[in-house]
């Protein structure tokens, strides 16, 4: 059996026997407390749903613990701003033991409890015999006792003899065609003059004398005395 219930803002799903941490409550160590606001229980096979909360229905604990949560460093900072700021946290908390779930029309669904080994039924053991002894061990060798019999039972087969092939025929080489051998003659020919061409050194024509630039000097119109 469970029920959701509200605190501090927050739902939480509570069972009985278990112990729920929620935002701090005032009281003291084993001060009784209650929550009113259920929102839903179920006892394992109907549901009940609050709409918001459930009218007749009340979830009851004590207090076991209030205390402190572990320290949250919150740091703020600003570049080029000279702007730094350290600060730290605990948050408060109150730890409560759930003891019961009530509500009307729900019935409590106790937990299966585990049976007890002294009061199961004490089986009898059978102690082992010569005769059950030999019969095991015949019905654990009577398989391979059987596969043994039938591999004895199989006929023996002999291999056939392999054929020796025939020799294949070698392939004849086919004859040289005469045109082929004529265009490997014309190409010889052809690169022979073409290496010829490059050994043999270049005619390089005479070079003509340049020509004398000639400048008319004239004579002034005037005479000398």
């Amino acid at each position: 059996m469970y029920a959701v219930v509200t605190s501090g803002g927050k739902q939480y799903k509570v069972e009985e026997g278990e112990t729920l941490r929620v935002e701090k409550i005032a009281g003291k160590v084993g001060s009784p407390v209650t929550f009113d606001q259920v929102l839903m229980i179920s006892d394992g096979t109907d549901v009940n749903i609050g709409q918001p909360v459930l009218a007749d229905a009340v979830v009851e604990g004590h207090i076991v613990e209030q205390g402190k949560t572990k320290k949250i460093i919150v740091f703020k900072y600003k570049r080029r701003k000279r702007y730094r700021r350290k600060q730290g946290h605990r948050q408060q908390y109150t730890a409560i033991k759930i003891d019961s779930i009530k509500a009307k029309g729900v019935r409590a669904h106790k937990k299966d409890e585990p049976e007890d080994e002294a009061k199961k039924p004490a089986v009898e053991k059978v102690k082992p015999t010569a005769k059950n002894a030999a019969a095991e061990v015949k019905a654990a060798e009577a398989p391979k006792t059987a596969a043994k019999q039938k591999e004895t039972e199989k006929p023996e087969t002999k291999a056939a003899p392999l054929k020796k092939e025939a020799p294949k025929p070698a392939a004849k080489k086919a004859a040289p065609r005469k045109g082929a051998t004529k265009k490997s003659a014309a190409k010889k020919t052809s690169a022979s003059k073409t290496a010829a061409k490059k050994a043999a050194p270049k005619k390089t024509a005479p070079k003509k004398p340049a020509a004398k630039k000639t400048t008319a000097i004239k004579k002034s119109g005037d005479k000398t005395k």
